[in-house]
């Protein structure tokens, strides 16, 4: 980051929370923390339940794992921050804190967002090729999905942090937002963020666009397969798994999709609106994706039950 006597940012950023509905900000955090609550509980009861029971050690639902745990991660960068802002008025972030938070928000949605393409392969393979399932969907090859989606989002988010670094900012340090998103942080330089804009861009595009070809692509294929099923009970069963995919593609690229959108080109978009709509990208999905998983995989549900009141489950 450049130095001198005007720049304001050396050492923290002012995070002003939701600009123009100051005095509601207690009565606006309400719901955010109860819905925190849910995605801790439900998130963590999921994770616990897998790593316990030996049955669920399959590819399957060790994905859902991982995206339920980059989900927990990237809503936890952001809102214990953004709670002490509405409860407490700490507005302060120091400029590195403000740089991790950006890191771990960003590169756990392209994380998530790898792992959620790596799902709905799963689905291809076991529904197109269900013979091939378990040669080719294996546990070690889950583990270097695993591993090649926090590469990706590591070495894509990283440079951001870098970039922002690098950049003086002399009129203002103060944010108008609840976290550190980076063309926020960018835009209050007061020198040029070209390369910003391009990088951020290129990113988001190459991302969302390699994932959404991919599962459509995907997706496709599945849709083919079951129409040529012979009953209809049989599209009806095999459709039913995938409706809880389904569901999570939807949160997983529907929010922050329309979230930047409305950032970038939402002009006559009212800046809290904008704010309010990137809170419940980071909240909705983490809290509903596991509810989701609970009430669609019968499997799930069962362990989730034995592990909260397991004399109940037996009599099961």
């Amino acid at each position: 980051m450049s130095s001198g006597g005007d720049n304001l940012s050396s050492s923290y950023f002012i995070l002003i929370g939701v600009p123009g509905v100051e005095d509601v900000h207690v009565w606006i955090s309400l719901p955010i923390f109860f819905m925190y609550l849910i995605c801790l509980l439900a998130n963590t009861s999921v994770l616990l339940t897998i790593k316990k029971e030996e049955s669920l050690h399959q590819p399957m639902y060790l994905l859902i794992s991982m995206l339920l745990l980059t989900d927990l991660v990237q809503s936890s960068a952001a809102l214990p921050k953004m709670l002490l802002l509405f409860w407490f008025n700490l507005r302060e972030i120091s400029f590195e804190g403000c740089l991790v938070q950006m890191f771990f928000i960003h590169s756990c949605s392209i994380m998530a967002s790898t792992v959620v393409l790596a799902m709905a392969f799963d689905r291809y393979v076991a529904i197109c090729q269900p013979l091939r399932y378990s040669t080719v969907l294996t546990n070690p090859l889950i583990a270097k999905i695993g591993v090649l989606a926090v590469m990706r989002g590591t070495l894509l988010v990283f440079p951001l942090p870098l970039l922002i670094k690098r950049l003086p900012f002399c009129r203002s340090h103060v944010i108008n937002h609840t976290y550190c998103e980076h063309m926020t942080v960018a835009k209050l330089s007061c020198a040029k963020i070209r390369i910003n804009v391009v990088y951020g861009l290129a990113v988001t595009l190459l991302v969302v666009g390699v994932d959404i070809m991919g599962i459509t692509v995907s997706y496709i294929m599945i849709v083919t397969t079951v129409f040529n099923l012979p009953t209809r009970e049989a599209r009806h069963k095999v459709g039913n798994t995938c409706v809880s995919h389904v569901c999570v593609i939807l949160l997983s690229y529907v929010p922050p999709l329309f979230s930047s959108v409305t950032q970038r080109f939402g002009g006559h978009t009212a800046s809290s609106t904008q704010i309010i709509l990137s809170i419940l990208y980071l909240i909705i999905p983490p809290m509903l994706n596991p509810t989701i998983y609970g009430i669609k995989t019968k499997e799930i549900q069962k362990n989730v039950l034995k592990l909260y009141c397991p004399q109940k489950s037996r009599f099961q």
